[in-house]
C-alpha cells in the first residue's frame, strides 16, 4: 500500500493484507465510490474547510465528483464577467480537474489569477482510485500577476487587486500540512470502508455458494424423486400384471379342489379329503392376497372407481356380520352389529364400503383372543366446524351430521406410536419371522384409502381397559344425488 493509503499504525499486518489486497473479494477492481462512504467523506471535507477555509473537492478516477465543499471566490466571480476571463477560468478548472499527480502523488497547478490548486492522488493498494483538489488558494505574495491584470481590457486593476486579496492565503508548508492531514484521515475512512466492503462481499459470495449448493441438492432430489416415482409406477404395473396372471390359474386350482371336496371325481378317503381341504383353504387365502394386491395397485394408479348410490349402512354391516360369523364362532369370539334406528342413507359404493368394514372387523377378530368380543356400532354424530369445533355448537351451525362406525374389540390393542403406520401398505406391527398373527398388511391400507375416497376419515382409539377402536366417520349427502357418479380414489 502506498503512503497515501496506509492503514492505522495500530492495525496488524495481517489485517492489512486481508482487507487491502484482497483482489478476489473485489473481483480485482478497486473504485473509490465503492470504497468510500459519501457522508463520511463530505463530513471530512467540511471539517477541513471549516478549519482552514480552503475549498476541497474529491473526484473518482473516472472523474465523478464525490464531494464538494467550496464557495465562489469574489475574484473568480469578477473575472467571469468578462469574456476572456470566462474562457480562461473554464480552461483552468478543466486542467485542474484532469491533472495527473503521477508518481509524485502531489502537484501544484497555477491559476492565471495568481492563485493555485494543490492536487493530490488518492491511492489504495498502490492503485490510483481518485484525486483531491485543494483550492483555489493564494500563495503568499504582494502583487497581482500580469496574467490577471492584462487578461482583458475590461479588468480594472485596482478592483482585481482588492478582490484577489480576499482569497484564502496559505504558505506552501501550510498546504502541505493540510494535505497530509486530509490524506491521513481519508486513509482511515478507506481502510474501514474497505474492511466493511470485503466483509459484505464475502457474505454475498457465501450466500451465492450456499444457494448454488442448495440448487444442486434440489436438482439431485428432483432426479431421485423422478426415479422413485418411475419405480413406483413400474412396481404398481408389475403388481397388477403379476396378480392378474396369478389369479387365472389360481381360480382353476380353487375350482377343481372344490369339486374334489364335494366328490364330483369320486369319494375321498381320510387324508385325501384333508389334503384337498387344505389346498382349497390355502388357495382361497392366496386369492384374497392377490385381490388385495390388485386393489392396492388400482388405488395407487388411480384406476379404481367408486360407483356411488344410496346405501343403507345397516344392510352393509349385516352382510359383514353374515360373512364373518363362521370365522368368529370358530375362534370363540362374540361378533355383534349394533346399528341405531333411523340412520339416513349414505351416498357411496356399497361394495367398497362392505370391503372397508369387512377388513376392519376381520382384523379385529384376528387380534382378539378366545372368549373376547367384537362390536360394530353405527351412530349419527354431530359434524365439526372448521378448526375441529364440534359438539352442541356444531348442532346449531350449518355443519351437517355424519355417520360414525366404530369397530370395537377386546384384543391386544395397538400402541400409540404405531397407529398411523398401520395404514401403510405391507406394514406389520410384528414383522418378525416368528410373528403369531398372519396377514399381508394390506387390509388397513386399502380400508383407509377407500374411506378417504368417500370423503371420510379413519382413526384409532383405545378401548379401555383392553383392545382397540377403529373409528370411521363418513359424511351424509347434503341432498339426494340426481344420479350415480364415479370417482377414482387413487389420485
Amino acid at each position: 500500500m502506498s503512503a497515501s493509503a496506509r492503514p492505522p499504525a495500530s492495525s496488524p499486518g495481517s489485517q492489512r493484507s486481508a482487507f487491502a489486497a484482497d483482489d478476489y473479494a473485489l473481483d480485482g477492481t478497486l473504485r473509490l465510490d465503492d470504497l468510500i462512504d459519501r457522508d463520511a467523506l463530505l463530513e471530512l471535507c467540511k471539517s477541513v474547510y471549516g478549519l482552514f477555509g480552503i475549498p476541497v473537492r474529491v473526484y473518482s478516477s473516472e472523474g465523478a465528483l464525490l464531494a464538494d465543499v467550496s464557495a465562489l471566490q469574489e475574484i473568480c466571480a469578477y473575472v467571469n464577467t468578462v469574456a476572456r476571463g470566462r474562457a480562461a477560468c473554464g480552461s483552468t478548472v478543466s486542467a485542474a480537474k484532469s491533472a495527473d499527480p503521477g508518481r509524485e502523488g502531489d502537484v501544484l497547478h497555477p491559476c492565471f489569477t495568481g492563485a493555485a490548486y494543490r492536487i493530490l492522488a488518492i491511492e489504495y493498494d498502490k492503485r490510483p482510485i481518485g484525486r483531491i483538489v485543494l483550492g483555489p488558494f493564494l500563495p503568499v505574495q504582494t502583487e497581482a500577476p500580469p496574467s490577471l491584470l492584462t487578461l482583458d481590457p475590461g479588468v480594472e486593476p485596482e478592483r482585481a487587486r482588492a478582490l484577489l486579496s480576499q482569497m484564502p492565503q496559505a504558505a506552501a508548508e501550510t498546504i502541505t500540512r493540510i494535505a497530509h492531514h486530509l490524506k491521513a484521515a481519508l486513509d482511515l475512512i478507506l481502510f474501514s470502508s474497505h474492511k466493511a466492503l470485503v466483509t459484505s462481499h464475502m457474505h454475498v459470495v457465501s450466500v451465492k455458494e450456499s444457494y448454488r449448493q442448495l440448487e444442486e441438492k434440489s436438482r439431485r432430489l428432483q432426479e431421485a424423486y423422478d426415479k422413485l416415482k418411475e419405480l413406483d409406477r413400474l412396481k404398481s404395473n408389475f403388481l397388477a400384471t403379476v396378480s392378474h396372471e396369478l389369479r387365472t390359474p389360481l381360480t382353476s386350482i380353487i375350482g377343481y379342489s372344490e369339486m374334489l371336496k364335494v366328490g364330483i371325481a369320486g369319494p375321498l378317503e381320510g387324508e385325501q379329503a384333508e389334503f384337498v381341504a387344505t389346498i382349497h383353504e390355502k388357495g382361497e387365502q392366496l386369492l384374497a392376497l392377490i385381490m388385495s394386491l390388485l386393489d392396492l395397485s388400482k388405488l395407487e394408479s388411480g384406476t379404481m372407481t367408486v360407483r356411488r348410490k344410496a346405501v343403507a349402512i345397516a344392510s352393509v354391516l349385516g352382510e359383514v356380520l353374515s360373512t364373518l360369523t363362521p370365522s368368529a364362532q370358530k375362534k370363540c369370539v362374540a361378533l355383534r352389529v349394533d346399528v341405531a334406528d333411523g340412520l339416513p342413507d349414505l351416498h357411496g359404493d356399497p361394495e367398497r364400503l362392505r370391503q372397508v368394514f369387512l377388513n376392519l372387523a376381520e382384523n379385529a377378530i384376528k387380534f382378539t383372543p378366545k372368549e373376547g368380543s367384537v362390536v360394530v356400532r353405527a351412530r349419527c354424530v354431530a359434524g365439526e366446524l372448521p378448526g375441529g369445533v364440534g359438539g352442541p355448537l356444531a348442532l346449531l351451525s350449518s355443519v351437517p351430521p355424519k355417520l360414525e362406525v366404530r369397530v370395537i374389540d377386546t384384543g391386544i390393542g395397538i400402541a400409540a406410536g404405531e397407529r398411523q403406520r398401520v395404514f401403510d401398505p405391507f406394514y406389520q406391527v410384528d414383522s418378525s419371522s416368528t410373528r403369531e398373527y398372519g396377514g399381508t398388511g394390506l387390509g388397513l391400507s386399502i380400508a383407509g384409502r377407500l374411506v378417504a375416497a368417500h370423503g371420510g376419515t379413519i382413526r384409532i382409539e383405545d378401548n379401555v381397559p383392553q383392545g382397540t377402536q377403529f373409528v370411521v366417520t363418513l359424511p351424509f349427502p347434503s341432498r339426494p344425488p340426481a344420479s350415480p357418479s364415479d370417482r377414482s380414489p387413487g389420485g
